[in-house]
């Protein structure tokens, strides 16, 4: 399926049933749930902001204004999340795209709480809030006003230049020491950008958003995520050069793991559309976690174990020391938060 990344529904392990296609007699039998186009299905969350609790994640807090995401990355590990929605980790993660439009209303709620103490929060832990989705709602910059309002400290991550939309918003941010992005940028070859991760920007988009980004002193860390070995490995030093001259601030990565039901979303694409080398990836995949596709052991998992692994650690720390020496992504500040109250008498 041009334009997706997910070439299956694979099953949902809630769901009592699964369905089965046992013989192919013709196109007429083709999977309709397949072809459908992207559906926007709003939901009512009553909170929006998630305490993360995870020795490999540097952050307070996420907060997620949609759930599913259009990009399509095929290894990514929300696609999981989806199962608990009644849908699919495969081709339905894209199409069914869960809107939170109460999002900005929940956040500033939840800033106005007494007990509320300020910690950086990650735009999105989960889905990307800057995907297609957010041309049409709009729910990130709503958010986005609401974090300056309050001079709350937010860390924003994302594969798509919408973000250059809200570049007035993250400068003002950025002024009062309350921002920071990572741009995650898989591979500068578009042809395989375009088919790991669809409907994302170009990687030359991305390359000018960093430059954006960067020249507005706002601070740019890049995220090599995932490294897939046999794919995008070789291009650690290239990507790394690339992105350093676009003034990013810090590089880092994760080697891919496809936890849960992204195994057989991940193994058939790649079987599909890298046929030739489609053993080897998964068994240099395996050799990172144990003979395994995943492992889910925190402080193992992002990095995985053995040679390949140990191989891809030495090439970032080479590449950090050649073309990111001496540079830093400063503190975000946690102590000008503000509930603004405004419009109540103060208490004596």
């Amino acid at each position: 399926m041009k334009g997706r990344g997910a070439q299956i529904n694979a099953h949902n392990k809630f769901d009592r049933f699964q369905r089965v296609q046992e013989h192919w007699e013709g196109i007429d039998e083709e999977d309709l749930s397949l072809q459908g186009k992207t559906e926007y299905i709003e939901v009512f969350p009553k909170s929006i902001v998630n305490h993360v609790d995870s020795a490999d994640l540097k952050m307070g807090y996420s907060m997620n204004p949609y759930q599913g995401c259009e990009h399509g990355c095929l290894y990514c590990y929300a696609r999981n999340s989806h199962n608990y929605w009644g849908y699919s980790s495969g081709v339905e993660f894209e199409q069914k795209i869960l809107v939170k439009k109460n999002a900005a209303k929940l956040l500033e709620e939840t800033f106005r709480k007494k007990d509320w103490k300020a910690l950086p929060i990650m735009f999105s832990g989960n889905t990307d809030c800057y995907q297609p989705a957010e041309r049409k709602f709009g729910i990130t910059r709503q958010m986005l006003e609401i974090c300056l309002k309050y001079k709350h400290p937010v860390s924003m991550i994302t594969k798509n230049s919408l973000i250059e939309r809200d570049l007035d918003i993250l400068e003002e941010m950025n002024r009062l020491n309350l921002v920071h992005v990572s741009i995650t940028l898989t591979s500068l070859d578009e042809d395989l950008r375009r088919l790991l991760e669809p409907r994302t920007a170009s990687a030359q988009k991305k390359l000018r958003t960093i430059e954006l980004l960067s020249s507005k002193q706002i601070p740019v860390n890049v995220m090599m995520a995932p490294i897939i070995p046999g794919l995008n490995s070789h291009e650690i030093f290239a990507l790394a050069k690339a992105t350093a001259d676009k003034g990013a601030s810090a590089f880092n990565y994760t080697i891919v793991r496809l936890n849960g039901s992204i195994g057989e979303v991940f193994t058939d694409w790649v079987r599909k559309t890298f046929p030739d080398r489609a053993d080897k990836v998964i068994h240099q995949i395996e050799e990172c976690h144990g003979g395994k596709l995943n492992d889910s052991r925190f402080g193992v998992r992002m990095r995985g174990e053995g040679k390949t692994a140990e191989m891809v650690s030495q090439m970032v720390k080479v590449a950090r020391q050649k073309f990111f020496r001496d540079r830093v992504m400063r503190p975000l500040d946690c102590d000008s938060f503000t509930q603004n109250k405004k419009g109540q008498l103060p208490l004596f």
